[in-house]
C-alpha cells in the first residue's frame, strides 16, 4: 500500500511554466499548493552558474538538462501499419526534466497567436467553404476568441519581460511592428532586441519585396527589468547560449526566475523533486479526482497525495499519458474516430532556405534564441488561400541565435585539414532563413498506449503516430519558394529552398512544439477539457498546457500557453475556489 499523506488544495503534477504560474497566482489567493517534479531541482543562480552552464558537450550535445529516455520514452510510427518502436535518444523534440522543465531551456520567443487559430475552423468555412477543409482533417473551433485571451497575453508578457515593438494598439496599426497582429491593450514592457547583420539584410530585402518585416518578440532581456512581481532580471549579453542551455546572466525569462520564486515566497507553495506521478486515483462514481500517486525515485517509495483540486501541468507527452493510464476518458480509436484522449496530435512543421554571402563579417557566434526579424504576411489567413490546396501557413525569420562551435560547425568534409579549412570557410559565408509552419491535424495523427513496451514503473509507453499529411507539403513549399525569393534578394548565392520530406523522421532535432491529446473545446465528445482546460466530466481535474491546443499555428506556442494558464488561474481564484464546479 503507498504510504498517504494529508490533503493540500492543489497539486501540480509538473513544475515548469504551467504549474509555475498557477502556483504563484494560487497561493497569493491563500490556497496551499504542492509541486510534484520527476527531475532534480535546478536553482538558476546555481545551476546555471557560469562557466559550467556553458559545456556545449553536456548540456547541446549529451541533453544535459532533458529527460532520460532510458526510464520513460515514448513509440513512433509513421502509419498504423507500421509496428512502432522506442526513440532510444532525444532527437526530434527535447523534453525538459527538472524545476522549471521545458522553460529551463528554451530560446524565449513568445508569441501571440493569430485571432484566427482560435476560430480557425468557422473562419475557414466562412471565407472558403467546407470544401477547403482536407478529408480526415480535424480542425476545430478551441471555444474562445483571441479577444477573451489577449489580458492574459499582457499579463504573462508582463510576467517574463517580454521585448518587442507592437504593430497593432487597440486598433491602430503602429510603424516598425507586425501589422497582422491581433489588437493589443498596451505596447510590450521591454523594447525589441538589437538587430544582428544578418537581420538587417532580411529587413530591406523583405520590404522591398513588400511584405512587413518586424523584431520578433523575446523573452530575453533587452534590459535590466522587473516584473510586477517584484522579480528581477538582468540584461542578455548576446552570448548565444539559450536553446538548450540556462542563462547564467539571469536574462532569459523562466519559471526558475519569475513565477516559481513568486510562489516559494508566499510560504504556501512545496516542491518535490524527483516524485514521478504514475497514476491519478478518482472515487468510487468516477466523476472526481481524488489523488496522485507517485515515486519518491530517491527512495522508491510509492506515496499518495490526496488534493481538492489536481492540475496535470506536464509536458504534452505526460498529461496525455497521465490521463490514458488512469483510465480517464476514452482513448481515440483513428478507425472508429471515436474516444477523444490522444485526438489532434501536431507538431510544428518548417520550411526554409539556405545560401552563401561572402564578403560580410556576419560575427555569427553572438547572438540571442529569440533574437529574429520576421514577417508575418504568410501566416494564418493573413493571405488568400483560394486555390492555392492548403490552410493556414507560418511566420519567416532571419535568426541569430548564436553559431557555437560544436553544433554550428557546416564543414563538409569529415576530417582532418579538409574538415578544418572546409569549416572555416563556411562558418561565416553559410547563411538560412525559415518558417515555423502549422502543422493542422489529421485523423490518422494521434497518441494512444503502446500493446508491446512498458517504461521502468511498468506502464505502457505512449505511442505516437504521425506524418506529413493532406495538404502539409502544399504549405511548406509554398513557404519555401518564398524563403527563396528573400534570400536571393538579400544577396545569397547558390540559395536551394526546403519543405518537408516525404515523411517525419523522429531522428533529427526539429521542434520541441508538441500539441494536442488532451484538446479543449466546447462540445464533449470531441474535446477533452472545456476552454479553462478544465475537464468536462470531472470538474477538479484541470489538464493544462498545449495539450489542450486543437492544432499548431505558425507561432511558438509558449505565449498562448501563458495565456491559457493565466486565464484559468484567473477562474480558480475568483470563482472556483469560492464555488467549486464546472467553470462554463
Amino acid at each position: 500500500m503507498p504510504k498517504k499523506l494529508p490533503s493540500v488544495d492543489a497539486v501540480m503534477v509538473g513544475v515548469g511554466w504551467t504549474g509555475g504560474i498557477l502556483a504563484a497566482e494560487l497561493t497569493r489567493a491563500g490556497v496551499s499548493v504542492v509541486g510534484l517534479e520527476r527531475g532534480p531541482s535546478r536553482e538558476a543562480n546555481v545551476d546555471f552558474a557560469f562557466p559550467h552552464i556553458r559545456d556545449e558537450l553536456k548540456y547541446g550535445i549529451r541533453f544535459g538538462l532533458m529527460q532520460d529516455v532510458s526510464r520513460d520514452t515514448l513509440t513512433f510510427r509513421n502509419s498504423a501499419d507500421q509496428m512502432a518502436l522506442p526513440m532510444r535518444q532525444l532527437g526530434s523534440f527535447l523534453l525538459g526534466n527538472g524545476t522549471g522543465g521545458a522553460g529551463t531551456h528554451w530560446n524565449g520567443q513568445t508569441w501571440r497567436w493569430t485571432p484566427y487559430d482560435f476560430e480557425i475552423y468557422s473562419q475557414t468555412v466562412k471565407r472558403y467553404g467546407q470544401a477547403a477543409i482536407d478529408d480526415g482533417m480535424l480542425i476545430q473551433d478551441w471555444g474562445l476568441t483571441y479577444q477573451e485571451l489577449e489580458p492574459f497575453y499582457d499579463k504573462f508578457e508582463r510576467t517574463a519581460g517580454i521585448g518587442g515593438k507592437a504593430g497593432n494598439l487597440q486598433g491602430k496599426l503602429q510603424p516598425g511592428g507586425n501589422p497582422f497582429e491581433g489588437p493589443r491593450q498596451s505596447e510590450y514592457p521591454n523594447p525589441p532586441m538589437k538587430r544582428s547583420q544578418l537581420g538587417d539584410l532580411f529587413q530591406n530585402a523583405s520590404q522591398n519585396l513588400g511584405y512587413h518585416p518586424f523584431p520578433g518578440p523575446s523573452a530575453n532581456m533587452t534590459q535590466a527589468y522587473t516584473n510586477p512581481d517584484g522579480q528581477s532580471l538582468g540584461a542578455c549579453m548576446y552570448c548565444g547560449f539559450c536553446e538548450r542551455f540556462g542563462c547564467d546572466y539571469n536574462a532569459k525569462a523562466s519559471p526558475n526566475n519569475t513565477v516559481l520564486p513568486t510562489a516559494l515566497a508566499t510560504g504556501k507553495f512545496e516542491v518535490r523533486n524527483n516524485a514521478n506521478v504514475v497514476r491519478v486515483n478518482m472515487d468510487s462514481s468516477g466523476k472526481r479526482a481524488v489523488s496522485v500517486t507517485y515515486i519518491d525515485l530517491i527512495s522508491g517509495e510509492e506515496i499518495e497525495q490526496p488534493a481538492e483540486m489536481i492540475f496535470l501541468t506536464s509536458f504534452t507527452f505526460g498529461n496525455v499519458k497521465l490521463l490514458m493510464v488512469s483510465g480517464i476518458g476514452d482513448i481515440y480509436d483513428p478507425v472508429t474516430n471515436k474516444g477523444i484522449v490522444g485526438r489532434n496530435y501536431t507538431y510544428q512543421l518548417s520550411a526554409g532556405a539556405g545560401g552563401t554571402i561572402t564578403g560580410k563579417d556576419f560575427k555569427v557566434f553572438a547572438g540571442a534564441g529569440a533574437e529574429s526579424v520576421v514577417i508575418d504576411d504568410f501566416n494564418g489567413d493573413h493571405f488568400d488561400h483560394t486555390g492555392l490546396g492548403f490552410l493556414h501557413g507560418g511566420s519567416i525569420s532571419a535568426s541569430s541565435a548564436g553559431a557555437r562551435p560544436i553544433q554550428s560547425n557546416p564543414g563538409g568534409s569529415a576530417w582532418g585539414s579538409a574538415w578544418k579549412n572546409a569549416a572555416a570557410a563556411a562558418y561565416n559565408t553559410s547563411v538560412g532563413i525559415g518558417a515555423q509552419v502549422a502543422s493542422l491535424p489529421f485523423r490518422e495523427n494521434h497518441l494512444d498506449l503502446d500493446p508491446t513496451y512498458r517504461d521502468v514503473y511498468g506502464n505502457p509507453l505512449l505511442r505516437m503516430t504521425f506524418d506529413y499529411r493532406g495538404n502539409e507539403s502544399k504549405r511548406t513549399q509554398y513557404l519555401a519558394e518564398i524563403n527563396v525569393k528573400i534570400l536571393t534578394k538579400m544577396g545569397a548565392k547558390n540559395v536551394v529552398g526546403r519543405g518537408v520530406p516525404d515523411h517525419y523522421s523522429i531522428v533529427p532535432y526539429q521542434s520541441t512544439h508538441t500539441q494536442g491529446g488532451a484538446i479543449m473545446g466546447l462540445d464533449p465528445s470531441s474535446s477533452v477539457v472545456n476552454p479553462y482546460m478544465q475537464h468536462h466530466q470531472i470538474s477538479n481535474l484541470f489538464v493544462v498546457g498545449a495539450s489542450s491546443f486543437p492544432h499548431n499555428s505558425g507561432f511558438n506556442p509558449t505565449g498562448t500557453v501563458g495565456a491559457v494558464t493565466y486565464r484559468l488561474a484567473d477562474a480558480i481564484v475568483k470563482r472556483y475556489v469560492k464555488s467549486p464546479g464546472p467553470l462554463m
